[in-house]
């Protein structure tokens, strides 16, 4: 995983959570992770606190790579390679 003063990769999709509560950035994530293809990345957006818990335990779960994530007092931002 990159350090937090890395600068972000690049990303091929965009999923915006933001606002959204669990389960729905996951169940968002996971249905978004279905029509990618392997080895492109995801970026999510959300401002769910839950997710710095359930978005690392999502990938890890499905072997997906978390590459990258970021914090600020808006939002939580993760960078997610899809696996084969």
């Amino acid at each position: 995983m990159m350090t937090p003063t890395s600068p972000a990769p690049e990303y091929q999709a965009l999923l915006d959570s933001r606002g959204l509560y669990c389960p729905e950035p996951i169940m968002l994530l996971h249905k978004k992770m279905d029509e990618m293809t392997a080895g492109e990345i995801l970026l999510v957006r959300a401002t769910d606190p839950a997710t710095t818990r359930d978005i690392p335990k999502f990938c890890q779960f499905l072997q997906h790579e978390l590459v990258h994530q970021q914090e600020d007092e808006q939002e939580y931002r993760y960078w997610i390679k899809k696996s084969n």
